[in-house]
């Protein structure tokens, strides 16, 4: 966990090392720019769970996201990306049937470097960078004691595109892939005498359709 946390600072502090060393004397671009989304977080899951065998299944969520972008010029950004989702979590196809394990929050925020190609109104961009998911505000259900969810660093690749309704204001469509897994532990002690643990892989496609303004 410390590691991770270190890794991600780092990563952190490196964009904000570059950002201040830009030149600021050349203003004929917007530096900053910020977007609204709606999203669609949809699950790719799978798990191995010990003992009981079995899979994963994690509902779909829809929720706003806020995005932030700093420009190095009119190519080159880096884009944080601020968003949290509720999903109901199950085990389906154990040895003991399915089990309801409620309900997670996850925070993933999401830092992206990002290629704009320019040249009309359409801009076209592709990203990849890093995300941390938090996992919070467990719900364990009716069936099972307790649930932990270890927090985890993963990757995340985008595309999207800018349309732009004027110097300004513009529409923005994306999609991101983000590669991501928790380790969990599940206390069923009542209900199956045992304390299971399972490695699951989430990564979700994420599909978003919002405004966004330059500044």
């Amino acid at each position: 966990m410390k590691k991770l946390k270190i890794t991600l600072l780092g990563a952190l502090l490196c964009f904000t090392g570059i950002i201040n060393a830009q030149d600021t004397s050349n203003d004929d671009f917007s530096k900053w720019q910020f977007r609204l989304r709606g999203i669609v977080v949809t699950p790719d899951e799978s798990a191995d769970i010990e003992a009981i065998g079995g899979d994963a299944s994690i509902s779909t969520a829809f929720v706003p996201e806020l995005d932030i972008s700093y420009f190095f010029d009119e190519n080159w950004s880096v884009e944080l990306i601020l968003a949290t989702a509720k999903h109901d979590v199950e085990a389906v196809g154990t040895a003991v049937g399915d089990i309801d394990l409620g309900e997670v929050w996850l925070l993933p925020p999401t830092l992206t470097g990002q290629y704009h190609f320019t040249g009309g109104d359409l801009v076209p961009y592709l990203g990849a960078g890093v995300n941390f998911t938090i996992f919070y505000g467990v719900d364990e259900g009716p069936v099972v004691d307790d649930i932990d969810y270890d927090s985890a660093l993963g990757f995340a690749l985008q595309g999207g595109f800018d349309y732009m309704l004027n110097d300004k204001w513009f529409l923005n469509v994306d999609v991101k892939k983000l590669f991501l897994g928790t380790d969990a532990t599940v206390d069923a002690t009542t209900a199956l005498s045992a304390t299971v643990d399972a490695d699951v892989d989430i990564n979700p496609w994420i599909f978003g359709f919002g405004v966004g303004v330059k500044l």
